[in-house]
């Protein structure tokens, strides 16, 4: 197992030189995302009174339904566009995020989907266990990617084994950009652009060690 430190010099040498596109990789993801949701947060906060509480369930309706079928699988793309930059050091990293989630868009809406469906049954019992599992399926993103062949469940039950005893590890991985996300917050957020890099570009060799791991462990069995 490697450390956060390890982690985290893997990412900054995946992003040297590659700096400028992560950055507008980041911006395109971040203004697609905004554009998005923008309809239904102006409506549904009332910026707009005189609309109808109908139009107000309609957009909250079709923002769902947008959220699953096209922001999923760009959220997916967004995780896999900075794995092959680490992985495979493509630097195309602006069209991997499209290309990386919709190319099979079906399996990873539905595996997108079945997620969010399982930890939201998990947070109806407490939002702990809902957490915890959360981390158990943490790798699901990138699995679909990377094991098409797998079901929506299979990829989800896949990821749960990669995580067992690794949970709290992605947790303090998370947890040891804090600092810098405090100081993003004094740029007014735009020290964002370079912290989101450094971060997915770090979740991804920790996605890459944890799979070592877990195939390692799969031969010795």
């Amino acid at each position: 197992m490697k450390s956060n430190q390890d982690y985290k010099n893997a990412a900054l040498e995946a992003l040297r030189g590659n700096w400028p596109v992560a950055v507008i990789t980041v911006i395109v993801y971040m203004a697609i995302v905004s554009v998005c949701s923008a309809p239904s947060s102006i409506l549904g906060n009332g910026f707009l009174p005189f609309v109808p509480e109908w139009v107000v369930a309609g957009t909250s309706g079709a923002s769902l339904l947008l959220t699953v079928l096209f922001l999923a699988p760009l959220q997916v793309g967004y995780y896999n566009t900075f794995n092959r930059l680490y992985q495979e050091g493509n630097t195309d990293v602006v069209s991997n995020l499209f290309t990386s989630g919709f190319r099979n868009w079906g399996h990873i809406v539905g595996g997108q989907l079945l997620m969010a469906v399982y930890i939201f049954l998990w947070c109806l019992l407490l939002i702990v266990p809902g957490i915890v599992k959360a981390y158990s399926y943490a790798m699901t993103p990138y699995i679909l990617v990377d094991r098409p062949e797998l079901s929506a469940n299979e990829a989800i039950s896949l990821s749960c084994r990669m995580m067992k005893g690794r949970k709290f590890d992605l947790f303090y991985l998370q947890l040891s950009f804090i600092g810098w996300a405090l100081l993003c917050v004094i740029t007014l957020g735009i020290g964002f652009l370079w912290l989101s890099p450094y971060m997915m570009t770090a979740q991804a060799a920790f996605y890459q060690d944890v799979k070592a791991d877990y195939e390692m462990q799969s031969v010795r069995a």
